[in-house]
């Protein structure tokens, strides 16, 4: 296999691909094809540029739509240090969550000793909601495979780990099979395209632990040991995997690289902002009309994200916040809409860009309850090997249990926040440190609410915390007595024909009484 080989197969299999997406009825809008629909009008796709577009397990039509000439430029044309400076120059910054430049991470594990060095996919998307890193595995794998052997050229490494969990068995079957076909052709193996580089990449499973998201625990389970984070004595790019020199991105960031490389650094760079170049893709859900992959390039605003491409909130709800960057993320409220979602900007705003999930919530969402949602979240995955992660998240997620049944003061209150802050300042790693951003950002931006919960009338304005509310039976009652008979606690009661009435002293609220109840009679207040 070479360059010619490779321009052979393009010439051969592009016009195959573009008849077939025209009887399809895609859209062919200069460089960009994208399927059908407003949509996906609205994005810039970079990333996702050949997501429904080819066939995934077709290593031809990825060649096709120019897969891996970057890689054969990479070899043959560019020096390592030459790649290092145009992806540097790209700006490209890592889009797992920390957005640390990948040109000076790639750059750190260069000047390394020459040796065994590891370049490490981490495809361990654990964020509640998050969809990204499993779409491109799965609809096209050879983008992120490109990525990392340029990486390895780049730093000097002839291994790479990709480290997906076990939840996602169609994208492990793409994978191993993308792998396959890479191999085949020599693009992957020993020599590749007849050069004197080599470069293997092995894919290891993880079992759902959200910990090992962080990349010395990620580290760790590919080592064998327990997926728990080691104290960060040495840059992983100087002692990472097995003790080696070692460079770990995302698979959005893999999946960047190869058209860096094609399109040249200012290319990149005329696309988001100065600080923040490139696209970034958010898995847009919760309560959008039109919920799904998005990516749009970095400082579009939040507002255009959830009203333009997401068509506004479903059911003719008022929206009510955004919450970014996962459990790690900060909740954003409807004022700050217009924030760019680039870095700097979301950091300004006690948010974070995360990995790029974006949960829409309505005014039906209780603030105090999303945090608590959050917290459990987090306590769940702590692995416990410090006491503020382990214990004082345990300690927030009781208070926060606390406010939502009722039983929380002012006093709950102040602990809440000065324990939220201890917990950031002290933990080992980043889980521990963003885990109560949640809490954080709802306590700055919906404060009302948590006084609410706490008032001598301890109400949930969101009509959410069941247990600060009570069944009421309102005039529409028909008296048809199917809410009496359902009530498991006999403290409904009422003549047929006649509007019933609840005992509150005795209601368990189960809410059988309402779901019984065929004229919707039955309210929370």
């Amino acid at each position: 296999m070479n360059k010619e080989s490779l321009l052979k197969i393009k010439q051969d299999t592009y016009p195959i691909l573009i008849e077939r997406l025209r009887k399809e009825n895609f859209v062919f809008d200069g460089e960009e094809i994208y399927p059908q629909g407003e949509f996906y009008k609205k994005q810039k796709r970079i990333v996702l540029k050949n997501c429904n577009v080819i066939d995934p397990k077709s290593i031809e039509e990825y060649i096709a739509r120019g897969g891996y000439f970057a890689l054969e430029e990479a070899i043959n044309k560019y020096s390592c240090e030459e790649l290092i400076n145009i992806v540097k120059d790209s700006g490209l910054r890592g889009r797992g969550g920390a957005g640390f430049p990948t040109g000076r991470k790639w750059e750190a594990a260069f000047v390394q000793p020459e040796g065994q060095k590891y370049i490490i996919c981490n495809a361990d998307e654990g964020d509640p909601g998050a969809f990204m890193d499993r779409s491109v595995l799965e609809y096209d794998p050879h983008s992120v495979i490109e990525g990392m052997a340029i990486a390895g050229r780049a730093v000097g490494a002839d291994r790479g780990f990709i480290y997906v969990r076990a939840e996602y068995p169609k994208a492990v079957q793409t994978l191993r099979q993308a792998i396959a076909s890479a191999e085949e052709m020599n693009l992957l193996g020993e020599n590749i395209l007849g050069s004197d580089f080599s470069f293997t990449i092995e894919l290891r499973l993880g079992a759902g632990a959200f910990v090992c998201g962080e990349g010395t625990a990620l580290m760790e389970s590919i080592e064998g040991h327990r997926g728990m984070p080691r104290n960060k004595e040495f840059r992983t790019t100087e002692r990472g995997l097995f003790g080696k020199p070692t460079v770990i991105n995302n698979v959005e960031t893999f999946a960047n690289v190869a058209q860096i490389i094609t399109n040249g650094a200012e290319w990149f760079n005329s696309v988001g902002t100065k600080d923040s170049p490139g696209t970034k893709v958010f898995a847009l859900v919760g309560k959008v009309k039109h919920s799904g992959l998005v990516e749009v390039p970095m400082g579009t605003t939040i507002r255009e994200i959830v009203f333009d491409i997401g068509e506004g909130i479903q059911n003719g709800k008022k929206a009510k916040a955004v919450q970014t960057g996962g459990p790690s993320g900060g909740c954003i409220p409807t004022n700050l809409f217009d924030t760019a979602c680039d870095f700097e900007s979301l950091k300004g705003i006690n948010s974070i860009m995360g990995s790029g999930g974006m949960v829409v919530m309505d005014e039906d969402d209780c603030m105090v309850d999303v945090a608590r949602f959050f917290l459990e979240f987090s306590v769940d995955e702590s692995c416990g090997k410090c006491t503020p992660c382990r214990i004082g998240n345990k300690r927030l997620l009781e208070m926060l249990t606390d406010l939502t049944e009722g039983r929380g003061t002012t006093e709950t209150i102040e602990k809440l926040e000065t324990l939220s802050e201890i917990v950031c300042e002290t933990s080992l790693c980043g889980l521990g440190q963003s885990s109560p951003n949640p809490v954080l950002s709802t306590l700055k931006y919906f404060r009302d609410e948590y006084t609410a919960h706490i008032g001598e009338n301890k109400t949930c304005p969101a009509l959410r915390c069941k247990a600060l509310l009570d069944y009421y039976i309102t005039d529409k009652c028909i008296g048809c007595t199917k809410c009496a008979k359902a009530c498991p606690q006999s403290c409904i009661d009422g003549e047929v024909r006649r509007r019933h009435t609840i005992n509150t002293s005795d209601c368990i609220k189960c809410g059988q009484c309402m779901e019984a109840c065929p004229v919707q009679a039955i309210i929370l207040k």
